[in-house]
Formats: C-alpha cells, structure tokens, sequence
C-alpha cells in the first residue's frame, strides 16, 4: 500500500515537473503581453512605429510574434514528450513490465521516447550476445529532441541584426543632410534638422526593438533547451534502469558480464 502511494506520489511530482515548462511559457508570454499592452496604452508603441520611416521595427515585432508562436509549439511537443516517458516509467516499473519489451514495446504511449525503446528492443533482437549500447541511439533521439529548436537562436541572432541595420540606416538618414547644409539658409537648416531627427528616431528605436526582441526569444528557447535537456535525461535514466537490463537478460547477459 505504501509502495503504490509513493509511486502515485512520484508520478505525481514528475507530471507536475514535466508540466512546469508549459506554465512557464505561459507566464513569460503573458507578462510579455501585458508590458506591451502598457505600452501601447501610453502610446509608445504606436509613437515608434509612426517614428521608424523604415518599419525595420515592425518586422521585428512580426517576426517575434511568428517565433513566440513556433516556441509555444515546441514547448507542448516537450511536454507532450516528457509525459510519455512518465508513462513509459510507469509501465516498465512494474513487476510485470518486463512482458511490455517482449511484445516488441506496443503497450508503450507513442512518443519519440518510445521510439527509442523500440530501436533498443530490435537491436536487441538482432544481436545474438552482449552488452546493448545504446550511444549511436541516444544521439539520434537527442537529435530528434530538439528538432527545430535551433530557430530560436536563429531568429534571436537575425532581430539583433535586424536592429543593427536600422542603426546604420537612421545613421544615414540623420548624417545625409549635413554635406549640402547652409547655415545661412534657415528655411533649409530646420529641414535638415527635421530629417537628422527622422534618422535618430529610426536608429534608435530599431535598435531598442531588435535588442528587446533578441532577449526574450532568448529566454523562451532557454527555458525550452532546458526542458528538452530534462526529457533526454529522464529518457537514458528509464532506459539504462528498466530497458537495456531487461533485454539483456531476455539475451541470456548478464549486466556485469563482459562481450
């Protein structure tokens, strides 16, 4: 009795663990969105985006949008994938789980961890003896892991430059007015000083933009690295504890036994 409640604890604790990544984003994304509805009360988002001749910072705010989106899509497949390696646990845990492998894993939640300990089950059929290692494997299930969460750093690293060009344009904008400058034409003066103030804005507000941008999606696929680092961990746990001895000894090897 006592063994089924710490195991419906655990369980328990290890939902609420794999779950925590969804609620994280979740929060980020809605202080994110309240900041900005701020900002958009007080009029400055509507004051940068009339300011920036070159809608570089529109582009920006588009293209965090379209990255949020894809972060929050890859967040629920972590998840998604860190439930059904608890349930996996679960299953393989218990006394008869072992029956599970010889069926060739069917009874497992599908998943991409569950995939893996197909692989293993038919390696495990194809070799005749010996130790099951599992390297090239694992790599292949961390590869499939974190599928396209490189285009967090992508996009992270293109709003920083995206910001930088707007720098340099505003700069050029601002700068361009100064070689046909006649201090003694005053009508020509204030336009010029008009235009270095178009250039200003533009080169700052893309910069603030490309900035702000870049460290957010930086967080968001910090937190999702993070989760997918959690799943692959949990997924070679489960494996080296309840899959790789248990086919070991279906082949007659024991763990300490040398090929």
């Amino acid at each position: 009795m006592n063994a089924k409640v710490g195991a419906a604890a655990a369980s328990a604790g290890t939902d609420a663990a794999e779950r925590s990544v969804l609620l994280l984003w979740m929060i980020f994304t809605g202080l994110s969105v309240f900041a900005a509805f701020l900002l958009w009360r007080y009029g400055l988002i509507r004051l940068m985006v009339n300011s920036d001749r070159t809608y570089i910072s529109s582009v920006i705010a588009v293209l965090y949008i379209v990255t949020c989106i894809h972060c929050f899509w890859r967040t629920r497949a972590i998840a998604r994938e860190g439930e059904v390696a608890r349930g996996c646990r679960a299953i393989l845990a218990a006394p008869d789980g072992a029956k599970v492998l010889a069926s060739d894993a069917r009874g497992l939640p599908g998943g991409l961890v569950t995939d893996h300990i197909k692989s293993l089950v038919q390696k495990a059929d194809a070799q005749a003896r010996g130790r099951i290692d599992q390297t090239l494997l694992l790599r292949t299930l961390a590869d499939r892991l974190r599928g396209s969460n490189g285009f967090g750093a992508f996009v992270s690293d293109t709003l920083m430059k995206l910001g930088l060009l707007g720098t340099i344009i505003g700069f050029i904008i601002m700068l361009a007015p100064i070689a046909s400058l006649d201090a003694a034409d005053k009508v020509a003066m204030k336009s010029s000083m008009g235009l270095m103030s178009d250039g200003m804005a533009v080169a700052m507000y893309t910069t603030l933009a490309g900035l702000i941008g870049s460290i957010l999606v930086r967080i968001q696929y910090y937190m999702l690295d993070s989760a997918t680092q959690r799943v692959f961990s949990d997924a070679v746990v489960l494996t080296e504890t309840h899959v790789t001895p248990a086919l070991e000894r279906r082949l007659g090897t024991s763990v300490g036994t040398p090929p």
